[in-house]
């Protein structure tokens, strides 16, 4: 790894590395907060995944995470939302190709070579973070916004022995009912539709996929919300299924960092509830 930037922040440390990705074949960038109980013994890791055309950055700088997970001693990983390079394969739109990976292992050329965010965050990183930091034997937890969000809840629901806890800002819950999902997934997954099943979280919740619980917030105000959030869909699958979901809608919050920002340390703390022991 190599270490791009350090700060100092809240009593700890908020860093930023470049690695060679074998996933994704690519130089890959992660945002790691190190919060000051990191330098007496492990902690637990948290992992948020940023939505479409960000970087770690835009949470990095405007998440305000730092002050609640130094009170909870959580270490934060943010990592990059897709491969990124001149032999990336990408379209000219922002809802697809690089900075909007998401989350899934990409099976079409040209993107199965590099788009494989899936494998990424949920073992390479992982394994990254463990050889290089002081973590807690306790699994990860995972939340994020937008793309992020679905990210988070797909990975979670997929791989439910890796995370403790899933939360999400503003999800795009049911991709392939929404436009972005749409476009992005037969691109990435191919045209046939039950493919699109493995990286949609309501889908795999009506496939059987369970969590304990999950938290969600949502902007009333948010000008995704009809067409590719879908928040409503995900509360009748989770009804049906018998996952306990708390779905907060506020009304006049939008899609912005502003919404994010203002129920973070809610979901800091819904975390560390179910990560410190």
């Amino acid at each position: 790894m190599k270490l791009i930037e350090e700060r100092r922040s809240h009593g700890g440390s908020q860093r930023v590395y470049s690695h060679w990705s074998e996933a994704c074949q690519c130089t890959m960038t992660f945002a790691i907060f190190l919060p000051p109980q990191a330098a007496e013994g492990p902690c637990p890791t948290l992992t948020y995944l940023s939505g479409l055309t960000c970087s770690h950055a835009n949470v990095m700088e405007k998440g305000e995470y730092r002050a609640a997970a130094a009170r909870h001693g959580l270490i934060v990983i943010c990592p990059d939302t897709s491969p990124r390079g001149d032999d990336v394969a990408n379209e000219e739109v922002y809802y697809f190709g690089q900075g909007a990976g998401f989350y899934l292992n990409a099976t079409q050329p040209p993107y199965a070579t590099h788009f494989n965010m899936e494998r990424y965050i949920t073992a390479e990183l992982p394994h990254l973070i463990s050889q290089n930091f002081s973590v807690s034997d306790s699994r990860d937890s995972i939340f994020g916004h937008s793309m992020g969000g679905h990210g988070a809840l797909t990975l979670a629901l997929k791989h439910s022995g890796l995370y403790r806890s899933v939360s999400a800002f503003a999800p795009i819950a049911n991709p392939a009912t929404s436009a972005w999902g749409k476009y992005a997934l037969p691109r990435y997954l191919g045209d046939d539709d039950t493919a699109w099943r493995s990286a949609d979280a309501v889908a795999l919740i009506e496939d059987g996929h369970q969590v304990d619980d999950i938290l969600v917030d949502q902007g009333l105000a948010d000008e995704f919300l009809q067409d590719n959030l879908k928040p409503d869909a995900l509360e009748a699958a989770c009804r049906s299924a018998g996952i306990a979901l708390t779905l907060r809608r506020h009304e006049g919050y939008d899609h912005s960092y502003y919404f994010i920002s203002s129920f973070m340390a809610d979901h800091i703390a819904w975390h560390a509830e179910r990560l410190v022991e």
